[in-house]
């Protein structure tokens, strides 16, 4: 059975007009934009420029390109646990405009995540590119797929850094740009070594011009 996120959320009745972002302003988080004072402006949000549910070109591209993310989950009790995943760019994969995958890895085998899926399937992916200074926030619901070998060899990076056990599927519910407000700017180590050759090339190039100048 599927239940509205504002039930889910605490909400004692469905509002008329319901929107994606329902899926994080839930009626307690309306309420504290009211008494702070920033609830219209996310009603003007809402109307105007509502988050969306699919993935859109932008978006895949901008997933193509991470090397990691944290993915969020939460027990039954509520009590909630963020695991970072990592790898070669493109191992978080688009299957479709409402469905992302990925392989799981061996890890340290506490399996908090398995667990927690397995009583509540609420979950959440933050990516973040910080040489971009951009972060994209997605809440949605996921779920562990054992022993299908044919989605696990599609997902598999030969570049990947560890043995593949299983597949984990997000099905996206809304996903939103979070500002790039404090957000600290680094490259990645290839990145770096990529600038610095071409430094190194430059720097080269411009010696030999002096010393050919000087032999004049």
């Amino acid at each position: 059975m599927i239940i509205h996120p504002l039930l889910r959320w605490g909400c004692k009745m469905i509002p008329h007009g319901f929107t994606p972002s329902d899926v994080a302003f839930s009626c307690a988080v309306k309420a504290t934009q009211e008494a702070k004072g920033s609830r219209e402006l996310y009603a003007r949000m809402e109307q105007k420029r509502p988050w969306s549910e699919r993935v859109t070109p932008e978006l895949e591209r901008f997933i193509s390109q991470q090397t990691s993310f944290f993915l969020g989950t939460a027990n039954a009790q509520g009590q909630p646990y963020i695991q970072h995943r990592g790898g070669p760019a493109g191992f978080l994969q688009v299957l479709t405009d409402t469905r992302l995958a990925f392989a799981d890895l061996a890890g340290n085998r506490q399996y908090i995540t398995l667990g927690n899926l397995s009583e509540n399937q609420q979950a959440y992916l933050f990516l973040i590119d910080y040489q971009e200074a951009r972060r994209i926030k997605l809440w949605g619901t996921a779920r562990v797929v054992e022993d299908d070998e044919a989605l696990l060899d599609q997902l598999k990076m030969a570049e990947s850094k560890g043995r593949p056990e299983r597949v984990i599927l997000f099905d996206l519910i809304a996903w939103d740009v979070n500002c790039p407000q404090h957000i600290p700017r680094k490259m990645d180590t290839d990145k770096v070594s990529e600038l610095l050759a071409e430094r190194d090339v430059r720097i080269a190039d411009l010696e030999a011009r002096l010393a050919r100048r000087d032999a004049r």
